[in-house]
């Protein structure tokens, strides 16, 4: 094990977000997890200080075999178009496409980490038509393949590691790199989409601020209402891999917590549900996307015996945007 470990971060095309969220870390802050963990930053374009053609001569040398290189990081999607050249997306001070250099090296590196659901699987930046077609490092949306090809495998014998979310969490990308850094990250670390299993084994649904109005089935019914989400505004926490509402955004924030409905932002495909994200497609009035692992006819019987026995604590408060109704105060000798 190298006594430090070489990082080089590159964005591709993605809007730089699961960087803004990393240097949102905190206990420790994200420079203070590497310098605990051992990893050097070659590069990182905001971090670092380099520009330009010192930047170019840092990949030239790694590419010579001057620098070794031990984390390739790769912040957003790979740009393939048009017609597979990368030419819509070129390494700036060089005439090669941006896709050219990743896969270079990526055949360098020990360790090859998708930084973001764009990294990952293509993400945000490869829906719609996709006109730059778009992909993830080592798939393309659902399908195993990417710019790397199915059978990639870094220097290490690890496939690439998909540290997927839209944003990231800061302490995903910390938490993951520190593990590889310390030797404690293998094939079994990871789910079967690559994802690291420290937050990928968890639903967003654990720890949710709303589990009570769950547990009831007392649902919101506008924007503001403090119901659960499943329900009617297209929340998908039940079914999304991630732990974020159990380590929140500095310590606080979730996109539940904030109001709005989860759409699963760490899966593959995730940027077209075939619905708008507010909305919670049904079929008979029941929900199409019921939750992980329950079968459609206990969930309808449990929701229909839920419903049954909401305290109308929570139906008022469900559907209102603060609390109408306290819970009871039972003091001891009082029935």
């Amino acid at each position: 094990m190298p006594a430090k470990w070489n990082l080089l971060w590159l964005q591709s095309g993605g809007c730089g977000g699961c960087t803004l969220s990393m240097l949102n870390a905190e206990s420790p802050d994200v420079l203070t997890s590497f310098e605990a963990s051992g990893i050097h930053v070659l590069w990182h374009p905001s971090l670092s200080l380099e520009t330009g053609q010192a930047v170019v001569d840092i990949l030239r040398d790694i590419m010579e075999d001057k620098i070794r290189l031990d984390i390739l990081c790769l912040e957003g999607s790979v740009i393939r178009g048009p017609n597979n050249t990368g030419k819509f997306h070129k390494l700036a001070g060089t005439d090669d496409p941006m896709m050219d250099w990743v896969e270079k090296l990526s055949a360098k590196a020990a360790y090859v980490v998708a930084v973001g659901t764009c990294a990952a699987y293509g993400g945000i930046t490869s829906g719609g038509g996709n006109p730059s077609d778009a992909c993830g490092l080592q798939y393309d949306g659902e399908k195993e393949g990417g710019l790397l090809g199915k059978s990639f495998q870094a220097k290490s014998g690890l496939r690439v590691v998909n540290i997927a979310g839209c944003p990231t969490h800061p302490g995903w990308v910390t938490e993951t790199l520190a593990q590889i850094a310390l030797g404690d990250f293998n094939e079994q670390s990871m789910d079967k989409l690559g994802r690291p299993k420290s937050y990928a084994d968890q639903l967003v649904h654990h720890g949710c601020s709303r589990n009570e109005f769950y547990e009831f089935k007392a649902s919101a019914e506008k924007p503001g209402d403090l119901g659960c989400m499943m329900e009617n505004m297209g929340c998908v926490g039940t079914q999304a891999h991630a732990d974020c509402n159990i380590r929140p955004w500095n310590g606080e924030g979730s996109c539940i917590r904030g109001g709005y409905a989860c759409i699963n932002c760490t899966a593959p495909k995730f940027e077209e549900p075939g619905h708008t994200f507010t909305q919670t497609p049904k079929i008979g009035g029941i929900p199409v996307g019921l939750p992980t692992d329950m079968p459609k006819a206990w969930f309808v019987a449990l929701a229909s015996l839920s419903k049954a026995a909401t305290p109308e604590r929570l139906k008022k408060n469900a559907v209102a945007e603060h609390v109408q109704v306290a819970p009871t105060i039972h003091l001891k000798g009082k029935s």
